[in-house]
């Protein structure tokens, strides 16, 4: 139960996608003005990552290994599909708010990155804790810099008004050039995080 905590855990802080990896930054640039899109956009890839990581680990003895790319991809695209008809029958304004984006987790690097390092070598509960970690760390990144992004640059968070009219918002924060900006600052923020916590950790275990 430890190893299988460890594995869920690492995804989140010490690996995170975008703050550690710096993988897949192209959507965290691109869908985070908004905190809903940020949402919308990181349960996405957090259901594929987790649904690849698992078929990848039931096939990963009958595949091929000249042809695993191709079908990882398969893999991946077909449960995007999935993802995105689900959205356009159920919630048509966040699949049109989301664009092209949605369709382009096919070739996000951290959801092939997983399956060749980790799924393809590992059984299914591992696998499926891996990939649920990352996809827990990819979303709550994109929530962090969509919720500031939409409250600097908007006042508001969710689309609920929290600064008044007397608020004059920097329209760099809603642009892409906002967003990198920010996304520079939070990763130092989280480097300094994760060294605190390996300190911390340091210190209990010597102690």
């Amino acid at each position: 139960m430890n190893s299988l905590w460890s594995e869920f855990k690492k995804g989140i802080i010490a690996e995170n996608p975008i703050f550690v990896l710096a993988l897949s930054l192209c959507p965290a640039l691109a869908v985070t003005s908004s905190a809903t899109t940020s949402l919308t956009m990181g349960l996405s890839v957090m259901f594929v990552i987790t649904m690849n990581n698992c078929v990848v680990s039931l096939i990963r003895n009958v595949v091929n290994p000249k042809v695993r790319v191709p079908v990882y991809i398969t893999s991946i695209a077909t449960i995007v599909t999935v993802v995105q008809l689900a959205l356009q029958a159920y919630a048509p304004a966040l699949y049109d708010a989301l664009g092209i984006y949605l369709a382009l987790i096919v070739v996000f690097a951290i959801i092939l990155a997983r399956a060749e390092s980790f799924a393809s070598k590992h059984t299914l509960i591992p696998s499926f804790f891996d990939g649920l970690g990352m996809g827990v760390g990819f979303c709550v990144a994109l929530v962090i810099i969509g919720v500031l992004r939409e409250l600097f640059g908007a006042g508001s968070i969710f689309g609920v008004k929290l600064l008044g009219d007397w608020y004059n918002a920097p329209l760099i924060m809603i642009l892409p050039a906002g967003g990198f900006m920010l996304i520079g600052y939070l990763i130092g923020g989280w480097k300094m995080l994760v060294q605190h916590m390996e300190k911390k950790e340091a210190e209990r275990s010597e102690a």
